[in-house]
């Protein structure tokens, strides 16, 4: 188990580019494996979960090419099938949630795959039913035994279906996506998620040859076609990570750059940290934010508290929502957060409590936080990272804090953010790896 030593009280300064879209990568990946020929990703982030993602479809049969640190090929003219059925994709694929995506493109080209129940964040129930109905109404046949955590999901063809999601499931949505453009006929796909991920996807596959209409709406229309082609593609810049780095900014009083944010694909991210107090412009594509002592919390229009909560896009994102609550920790006022989604996601505040922080953790999903306007600093601590988007929240937490603080279980981290230690300390930040 690796281990974060930082050095807390240290202000940044400088440009930062963000990484490539970790959940954006995580579908386009698995889009490769809808036709034979060569598709090429640029921006590939490289982060654990896409690597193993990439290491996995590699397994599979996929030939991959890389053209530089970020840009690779993948040709997926061979694909081993039995290789689904092997302990060690069991292994890989449980450990990693968005191996799950493979089983769309998988049963529209091939007409069955194997997918044992997935990995990823400990942060509470995540279900994976609406995939399994979405695949269900387009003619596929899913068997899954209570002894045995392995899904099968078969169908000689795919016909077109109304399929009404049941949630706004960003992966569920891309899963029936990738297995809806090569079935007979169309799919009319309601209350599917339109993140910017999504739509990307849905880009990438009209390059291929797909038809969709509706793209960043939640009613998509999907013509099957026969076959899809190669296709270039680049990935967005990652606006989990943009977000982050604005949060830390405040946090530490820094003057920061964040380049090329692509904000148009921000969504309310921006007005969130507004909301927060936080002061920032944008020059042309970039984010500066400058030093700031302090930044307020404001209130509804009747001075009622402020609440911060997540909600499907074009809501914010919940994978932000854990830098909201610790970067308001040290503003002036009070705010209640409200985690809708996942009811373990909160749980990591009393790390943030041991710090000095003061916030009431009033149930699974709600965190009222009093902010301390830097009067009073967060103090160093050694703690554990339980989760990708908790776990640099608490990165940000020592950054801004006083004294030494080691984080354990960074492996949580390197999972999400790219070479982390090393881009911050290139800002000033002193973090070591150990």
């Amino acid at each position: 188990m690796g281990s974060f030593i930082v050095q807390g009280g240290k202000t940044l300064k400088g440009e930062i580019i963000p990484q490539g879209a970790k959940n954006e990568a995580l579908q386009v990946l698995c889009a490769t494996l809808l036709t034979p020929e060569k598709v090429t990703i640029s921006n590939i982030p490289d982060i654990s979960d896409v690597n193993k993602l990439i290491e996995l479809i590699g397994f599979l049969g996929v030939k991959i090419t890389r053209h530089g640190k970020s840009v690779i090929s993948f040709e997926a003219e061979k694909i081993d099938l039995s290789y689904l059925q092997t302990t060690n994709f069991r292994t890989q694929s449980a450990s990693l949630r968005g191996s799950i995506m493979i089983v769309g493109p998988l049963l529209a080209r091939f007409g069955s795959a194997f997918i044992p129940k997935p990995g990823g964040d400990k942060i509470g129930r995540r279900r994976v039913d609406t995939h399994f109905t979405g695949f269900q109404k387009l003619g596929a046949r899913f068997e899954f035994d209570t002894a045995d955590p392995f899904f099968k999901v078969e169908a000689p063809s795919l016909s077109g279906a109304y399929i009404h999601l049941d949630e706004a499931s960003v992966t569920g949505t891309a899963n029936i996506i990738m297995a809806a453009v090569l079935a007979k006929g169309r799919t009319t796909l309601y209350n599917s998620a339109c993140e910017p991920y999504i739509q990307q996807l849905c880009r990438m596959l009209v390059s291929m040859g797909a038809k969709i209409d509706g793209i960043g709406s939640n009613l998509l229309y999907i013509d099957g076609v026969e076959e899809l082609k190669g296709c270039n593609h680049t990935i967005l810049p990652d606006m989990i990570e943009i977000g982050s780095f604005v949060g830390l900014a405040a946090m530490t009083g820094s003057e920061m750059t964040i380049k090329n944010v692509s904000f148009e694909n921000l969504g309310i991210i921006p007005d969130s940290f507004r909301r927060l107090g936080i002061k920032f412009e944008r020059i042309a594509d970039d984010i500066y934010i400058p030093a700031q002592e302090h930044y307020e919390i404001e209130t509804f229009i009747d001075g009622s508290i402020m609440t911060i909560s997540d909600a499907i896009w074009p809501g914010l994102t919940p994978d932000l929502l854990s830098v909201f609550l610790v970067v308001a920790t040290q503003a002036k006022g009070a705010v209640l957060i409200h985690q809708k989604m996942f009811e373990s996601r909160l749980f990591f505040v009393d790390k943030l409590i041991d710090m000095g922080a003061q916030i009431i953790l009033c149930d699974p999903h709600r965190a009222t936080v009093i902010g301390l306007d830097k009067m009073i600093r967060l103090r160093g601590t050694t703690m554990s990272s339980p989760d990708i988007r908790a776990g640099v929240a608490l990165l940000i937490a020592a950054l801004s804090a006083d004294g030494q603080s080691i984080i354990h279980n960074i492996e949580q981290i390197d999972r999400g953010y790219q070479q982390i230690d090393t881009r911050l300390n290139e800002l000033g930040a002193v973090i070591k790896r150990v």
